[in-house]
């Protein structure tokens, strides 16, 4: 429908249907006016597989949903850091929800991890915002190519489930932009997902259901989104001051409460009926998107998801440890497949994105199948799933099967991970971490595969030879996992997040979740592998590692030239040969070192990445574009973001501290700083500004008599300029205080 169709139709609307039209019917589905034929459209969960209820009662996982397919949660997918298999499971969940008559699907969700202890972090992709950014940005693309809308959640700042309908997250402006709200930026930018959703908590005091800088100046006028603001189910405070700074469809439904509060504040001038009529716009501009895009008597293939599925855990998986290469398994052993988890998989989180899913693949059986007739399987529980202590009989059962294989292969996973509550620490329940170092004790050959949404400290990592996180790998991870345990594939999965050694060295750990209602953001910048690396404390597992069955050499790095303006992109090769047996796959990262900055800076950033295959002895020569952004930092002062001129390194590398090449270019920018002096600018300052360093070169011999002049700027580096008043001896008065500050501020 036509901008100028819309805005006749909301014409001949009542201020009580336009009111009405900003609230939802229930809880999945946006009012009908049917007197003028607006229709309803319907929203449902679904990051990483559709969950459509029948029931409209509840949205938060409770109630049972109809059979979607489950596939790897976010979490995991990050780990593949392949833009095209995302993109593939976009469109796959966009085709079944056209099947189920589903309009707008309420994902992706990119909040950062600030602490691994977050029980939403399975939701949400990375620590780094660009690696969150590219693969969100695929994902909401390839769903909206298939006509359905996403909802790019939660913005902002909501990286805790603790009090997160109240907390207030105090967050500087320099680390909201390029930590926080960076992916939010990319994605609304080259994206347009058809709606944003707004975050339960407050920001620097605000809450961002009605956070007018937040949703208005930056969402809608300064990165230009054009679609509509929903808020988190139950996010509303006050929804008159939400609907004025921005928020213009609240979910679930009021029950006509916040609708007659909307009404009322036109009729009594409080709110203007244009601000409400620019929200109505928004919304039937986005449901009648979605009506022009309905699929009528669409379909899905299961099988084909499921398969998907399939793949995608398989890209995704990451082998940590491989020692003795005892992995892949042999066949004609006899392996011990122990852990009740073998037999009742953990492969997705709990609450409000937990799928009902059309089928899954039990890891056992899967294995058994991968094992063929010469492989002899045996299994015990070893645990009890419903408790976390360790269960001295079941213990004793494991080690004796343990006892009798060449290798024993244990599943155990991370607490349970839920939207509504955090964890409070990084272990794998007691009864589980009992059962590896109870099967150490008999068996030397020991593989631990691990279901997990986050980060787990490994007391027990010395004892085994080899680990594979599986990760929440959706409903046919049994079956990825047996296809990289047999060596059916090549695992090439890379960490998206740091694994510290214990949760004490997590950046955040001092400050989360806070005190009361409020959490300070202390560690800035310094989030995931920015702060290890800067730090120099060295992870259990560092961000963007992961081993393969093969190897990989990096050769050849050229860099297109060796100096740049801010405002050209500059070209990287680098050419990748696999060196081993195996076909495999290697990702290519990309970080940047500022050398020499003004303002404090991480060791590195990632500033791009590559996924390639490569066959046995193939070689590729991989090329990677940087523009400004990769030099840039967020400059609060110029509100932009900002390059300095210098001398920058670019580093290849396998992980984020295994740097494989490195180069040096020298950036040349234009931009210049508009800084304002006064009486109190310091010395050192001045030296920094072109004029000011030449007027202080004037100035201090005249000031210095018979001491040396570099001594006296010692001495006075880091005094304000009023105190030539008195340390000059009369030779600096009032007026060439002022004069001085004229010409510092460009006014004479």
């Amino acid at each position: 429908m036509l901008s100028k169709e819309i805005k006749e139709l909301i014409a001949k609307m009542t201020l009580e249907e336009k009111a009405g039209l900003c609230s939802g019917k229930g809880a999945w589905h946006t009012k009908a006016i049917t007197r003028l034929g607006i229709p309803s459209i319907m929203m449902a969960d679904g990051p990483h597989g559709l969950r459509k209820q029948s029931e409209e009662e509840d949205h938060l996982g409770n109630d049972h949903s109809r059979p979607a397919t489950c596939f790897p949660t976010a979490a995991t997918l990050a780990c593949s850091w392949d833009r095209e298999l995302v993109a593939k499971i976009g469109a796959a969940l966009g085709k079944e929800c056209q099947a189920e008559g589903i309009s707008i699907l309420l994902g992706p969700g990119v909040n950062i991890k600030r602490s691994p202890l977050c029980g939403r972090n399975f939701e949400y992709y990375a620590e780094d915002p660009y690696l969150t950014a590219e693969l969100a940005t695929s994902y909401v693309r390839a769903v909206q190519e298939e006509g359905v809308g996403t909802s790019l959640k939660h913005f902002a700042a909501n990286n805790q489930e603790h009090r997160r309908m109240s907390v207030d997250a105090q967050v500087d402006e320099r680390t909201l932009r390029e930590i926080y709200l960076a992916a939010f930026e990319q994605v609304v930018k080259k994206a347009q997902p058809w709606t944003v959703m707004c975050a339960y908590n407050k920001l620097n005091g605000e809450y961002c259901a009605e956070h007018t800088p937040l949703l208005t100046d930056l969402l809608k006028k300064e990165w230009g989104h054009e679609g509509f603001v929903v808020s988190d189910w139950g996010a509303v405070n006050d929804r008159v001051k939400g609907l004025t700074a921005g928020l213009e469809l609240e979910m679930p439904s009021s029950s006509g409460i916040n609708d007659h509060k909307l009404v009322e504040a036109v009729k009594k001038g409080e709110l203007a009926e244009g601000v409400l009529d620019q929200a109505v716009e928004r919304i039937l501009r986005v449901i009648y998107k979605a009506v022009e895009h309905r699929k009528e008597g669409a379909t899905f293939d299961q099988q084909a998801h499921h398969r998907l599925a399939r793949e995608a855990g398989r890209e995704c998986m990451v082998l940590l440890k491989n020692d003795d290469q005892i992995l892949p398994l042999k066949s004609g052993e006899t392996i011990a497949v122990l852990g009740a988890l073998a037999k009742n998989p953990q492969f997705q989180g709990g609450g409000s994105s937990r799928v009902n899913p059309t089928k899954v693949d039990q890891p056992y059986t899967e294995l058994e199948k991968a094992a063929g007739n010469q492989t002899k399987l045996l299994y015990a529980a070893g645990y009890c799933l419903d408790q976390d202590e360790r269960a001295e009989d079941l213990l004793t059962a494991a080690q004796r099967v343990a006892a009798q294989a060449q290798v024993a292969v244990v599943f155990v996973g991370s607490t349970p991970e839920t939207e509504g509550e955090d964890r409070s620490h990084l272990r794998i329940p007691d009864g589980q971490r009992a059962l590896i170092e109870a099967v150490t004790e008999v068996q030397p050959n020991v593989v631990v595969v691990l279901s997990n949404g986050s980060p787990v400290e490994m007391p027990w990592l010395g004892k085994v030879k080899g680990v594979l996180a599986s990760y929440l790998g959706g409903q046919a991870a049994g079956g990825a996992i047996a296809d990289l345990l047999f060596g059916a594939a090549n695992p090439c999965g890379k960490l998206a997040e740091t694994f510290p050694q214990e949760l004490a060295h997590n950046p955040s750990y001092l400050n989360f979740p806070g005190e009361g209602d409020r959490v300070d953001y202390r560690e800035g910048l310094f989030v995931g592998y920015r702060y290890y690396d800067t730090k120099k404390i060295k992870p259990l597992f560092p961000f963007g590692y992961g081993l393969s069955y093969t190897t990989y050499a990096y050769t050849g790095m050229t860099v297109e030239h060796k100096e740049i303006s801010a405002d050209q992109t500059v070209t990287v090769t680098v050419r990748v040969k696999n060196t081993g047996s195996r076909a495999g796959k290697e990702i290519i990262q990309i970080y940047i070192k500022d050398q020499k900055s003004s303002v404090i800076r991480p060791e590195k950033e990632l500033k791009a990445f590559a996924k390639v295959a490569l066959a046995p002895g193939e070689e590729q020569a991989v090329t990677f574009t940087l523009d400004k952004r990769a030099f840039a930092y967020f400059s609060v002062e110029s509100k932009d973001w900002w390059v300095e001129s210098g001398e920058f390194v670019i580093m290849v590398g396998s992980s984020a501290q295994e740097i494989r090449l490195i180069e040096t270019i020298r950036v040349n920018s234009k931009q210049t700083m508009e800084k304002k002096f006064n009486r109190n600018s310091i010395f050192q300052d001045l030296l920094a500004d072109p004029v000011g360093a030449a007027l202080i070169a004037d100035l201090i011999p005249q000031i210095a008599g018979n001491v040396d002049p570099a001594r006296i700027m010692k001495q006075i580096e880091y005094m304000p300029l009023r105190a030539l008043l008195s340390f000059s001896q009369g030779k600096v008065d009032e007026a060439m205080l002022a004069k001085i500050l004229a010409k510092l501020n460009r006014e004479t």
